[in-house]
């Protein structure tokens, strides 16, 4: 092929034309070592902590240690073709991560990236995933409650919007079943809910998006999930990468939920990465800096004042015990910067009590101003008389000869165990559980045998949305969030009949 001589002017006229004068500055500089998910490279001088740097092979680390000569880097991939000798390059940023309303719905890897496999992610821009908590002044104390449809904790510990509530206790009690029945229940509440698994299985990932798919609860949920299988530097990093998500929506003047499960793994990871970056390990061989890793990111909950929008965001951090042992030292750490936990106990969780909350250790900090008058009305004492149970049950078992008080106790107590039992996945609205909780204090129960609770429960929701003075109690319990004389005595009418009807239908039947 030849080129005429006009051709080859016009392709150089068209070069002179599109010429950048423009002198693009980069550093780089050299990869010293690689291994174990860790980079050293040295000629970095101007890094900075946290910052985006970018290798041979296109994959990214972030810069942790910032030392005389060199800088230790972590990977966001596995590293394989990273090699000695090879040029690592400074992108100028610190990691962030594509924020925005195109989030909701999908699930994301630790740097954003969708992996639910529904094509691109159409993000309002991007957010660097370490920011400063708000200030005290930007804050307004927290007076929002947030239902978590469950009675055991809406009614003896309430959480707030804003707050930031542990759920602690072993494996296998039932600690994301109630993060994951809290984000079912925010349906229809105008809360942008933010699951983050840290360190789970794939397969346990795949099956909570199962159950919020089914639940319709994806419609507002994003999760973002670092797996087991994943670096240790994406499970450090993926709770930041909710919260940047989150603080987004926040400072649009909106309400979001976030769970962070759990936050034993974080610890583990950032752990492992600490020593593999040669930080010096303090107790348990956890770096020094292991509880300013979970105060920095807990603090990001707030609930912002008039001035700044209005917004919320609730934190559920859930951490694993050993054994049921609270005095360890990250669960120590956690509860220390939490408003509260919920403890869930084996014992209660194998015997049958579900949820196994632990009202006795379990406490909301923030309290009464996060539950809605009525709630507070008729669970005033509900904590107390619990308690009493618990206590009398355990000196009950020893004397056989009780006097009429004690058993009335002892009976009432079974009935509010009964009554506070709730299967998976099926959330309770607030007045529904006013009614229930007020059956059981003011001794409407007295008479339904206790293994009936579950069967009067289950029919007394749908008789009080069907009832006149039912429906009109649910009604303004609904709207004003209060009950007053009215509504009470309403109440009082409707459940009295009802337990009238149950207990005649219980009667012909046996």
């Amino acid at each position: 092929m030849q080129l005429k001589p006009e051709e080859i002017s016009k392709v150089i006229r068209s070069q002179i034309k599109h010429y950048e004068n423009a002198i693009r500055q980069s550093e780089t500089g050299t990869v010293l070592m690689v291994g174990d998910g860790i980079a050293r490279a040295s000629g970095l001088t101007d890094c900075m902590a946290g910052e985006l740097l970018e290798f041979e092979d296109g994959s990214f680390g972030m810069a942790q240690n910032l030392e005389e000569n060199s800088v230790s880097v972590v990977l966001f991939g596995d590293g394989e073709a990273i090699s000695e000798g090879q040029t690592v390059r400074r992108t100028g940023k610190v990691v962030s991560v594509p924020v925005g309303e195109g989030m909701i719905g999908r699930v994301v890897n630790a740097l954003g990236q969708p992996i639910d496999g529904n094509g691109p992610i159409d993000a309002d821009g991007y957010r660097p995933i370490e920011s400063r908590a708000p200030g005290i002044c930007d804050r307004k104390g927290v007076h929002e409650p947030l239902q978590t449809g469950i009675k055991a904790i809406d009614s003896m510990i309430p959480i707030g919007r804003g707050q930031r509530e542990l759920i602690i206790g072993d494996r296998q009690t039932g600690k994301t079943t109630i993060a994951s029945d809290t984000i079912l229940n925010q349906k229809g509440q105008d809360v942008i809910c933010i699951y983050v698994a840290i360190g789970q299985k794939r397969s346990t990932v795949a099956a909570l998006v199962d159950t919020l798919r089914r639940g319709g609860a994806m419609d507002y949920t994003i999760v973002v999930a670092a797996t087991a299988s994943e670096a240790s530097p994406l499970q450090y990093i993926v709770p930041y990468t909710g919260c940047a998500m989150g603080e987004y929506f926040m400072e649009k003047g909106r309400h979001v939920l976030i769970i962070y499960d759990d936050l034993s793994k974080h610890a583990v990871a950032y752990r492992a990465l600490s020593l593999l970056i040669r930080r010096p390990p303090g107790r348990e061989a956890f770096p020094g800096d292991v509880f300013y890793l979970h105060s920095r990111l807990l603090e990001r909950a707030a609930k912002l004042d008039d001035e700044h929008g209005g917004g919320s965001m609730t934190a559920l951090p859930i951490i694993e015990t050993q054994a049921g042992d609270i005095s360890a030292y990250i669960p120590t750490n956690v509860i220390s910067i939490t408003d509260g936990q919920i403890f869930l106990e084996s014992e209660l969780f194998h015997s049958g009590v579900m949820p196994a909350v632990n009202p006795g250790i379990s406490v909301s900090r923030v309290g009464g101003n996060a539950q809605i008058k009525a709630m507070k009305k008729v669970a005033g004492t509900l904590k107390l008389i619990y308690s009493q149970y618990r206590e009398l049950q355990s000196f009950a078992q020893f004397g056989s000869d009780l006097d009429d008080d004690t058993k009335a106790r002892l009976a009432q107590g079974e009935r509010i165990v009964e009554v506070l039992k709730q299967d998976r996945s099926t959330p309770i609205a607030v007045e529904h559980q006013v009614a229930i909780l007020y059956a059981v204090t003011h001794d409407v129960l007295a008479d339904v045998a206790v293994p009936d609770i579950g069967a009067y429960e289950e029919g007394l929701y749908p008789f009080l949305d069907a009832d006149a003075d039912g429906a009109a109690a649910m009604e303004a319990i609904r709207t004003t969030g209060a009950m007053d004389e009215e509504a009470e005595n309403r109440l009082k009418e409707a459940l009295a009949r009802y337990t009238r009807q149950f207990l005649d239908t219980r009667g012909a039947a046996q």
